[in-house]
């Protein structure tokens, strides 16, 4: 059994489908908050609801007794905890949400992991992003520098893997943490790069365009994201270890360039309004993917100009357009 934290969401609706193919038995948790739409997180809940092997509870991860009893009482031996609040323009105006979700949900989860003795690995979600402001010309490594966040989201992921690295000296926990590269795919989330670009083409609004369009992402498809977390759960950290892995493409894309696939996909040109960068981004990301494929044999398959059209048909098909 596998506790799968953000179970609706993007990522985890993912990866839970995924574990369930292959025979797991899966408890998701989700709270369904109002980040984002709704209807899709309980659309992704219902396909999974179809599995006899899964099981939903909507709780808050960050209500630490009632996460714990859901933990205590499951008989799982892994907690893949993927519930967070996701973004980095929204932390702008709603930091608290941030707190909340990210630290105070991440201490709930490593509290009721630890607590009980069944579970031997905590897998979460951290995110490229705690990489900061930087240059190029390599890929980003785990062992880089990561002490200056520029958004509050980023210091947010970046005081969980603290927080991990005390946790498992103090208390022998295992734990690994996952920092996700820009994912793109079929059910992803309303707020990312692709789903904002497609929505706006096909209604004949203009995209917004970041930088004057001078980024570029490690964009990684969804799959090849449960590929990686996969890879970690069935190569488990040691008690008392705490890891930390980059998933991500290995092969960043320029922004411009990700928008030209959107509309050779749609067959229709973008308008676009070409702004400044905002607060919090940063103008590039690319991950060096060299320990998780010496631990698992980690290798993306998935490229950008196969992902996006892939992405653009269940668009087309979930919203009959």
């Amino acid at each position: 059994m596998i506790i799968v934290t953000g179970a609706a969401g993007f990522i985890g609706y993912a990866l839970c489908e995924r574990l369930l193919a292959r025979g797991e038995e899966v408890l998701g948790v989700d709270i369904f908050n109002t980040y984002y739409d709704v209807g899709l997180k309980e659309a992704r809940a219902e396909r999974l609801g179809r599995h006899p092997g899964f099981r939903l509870t909507r709780t808050d991860v960050a209500d630490a007794p009632a996460f714990q009893q859901v933990v205590q009482g499951s008989g799982a031996d892994r907690v893949a905890h993927l519930a967070a609040q996701a973004g980095v323009r929204h932390s702008l105006d709603n930091p608290f949400a941030y707190e909340r979700a990210n630290v105070a949900g991440h201490l709930s989860a490593m509290e009721a992991c630890r607590h009980t003795p069944a579970v031997k690995h905590l897998v979460y979600a951290s995110s490229s992003s705690v990489y900061g402001d930087r240059p190029i010309e390599r890929g980003f490594r785990e062992d880089d520098n990561v002490d200056a966040p520029v958004s509050l989201y980023a210091a947010t992921k970046r005081s969980c893997e603290l927080m991990s690295a005390s946790y498992s000296k103090l208390f022998g926990l295992a734990q690994t943490g996952l920092r996700f590269f820009t994912v793109y795919g079929p059910w992803g989330r309303p707020d990312m790069a692709a789903f904002l670009f497609t929505r706006a083409i096909l209604e004949g609004r203009p995209i917004q365009v970041f930088n004057g369009g001078r980024m570029m992402r490690d964009f990684t498809y969804v799959d090849d994201i449960v590929d990686g977390v996969l890879g970690v759960l069935d190569h488990p950290a040691a008690r008392g270890e705490a890891r930390i892995f980059n998933i991500g493409d290995n092969r960043p894309v320029a922004l411009m360039d990700m928008i030209g696939a959107i509309e050779r996909a749609l067959g229709r040109e973008a308008k676009k309004d070409f702004l400044p960068m905002q607060a919090g981004d940063v103008p590039a990301t690319f991950a060096d993917i060299s320990r998780l494929q010496a631990l698992c044999g980690y290798k993306p398959e998935v490229m950008l100009e196969q992902g996006i059209p892939r992405f653009v048909a269940w668009y087309r098909d979930y919203y009959g357009v």
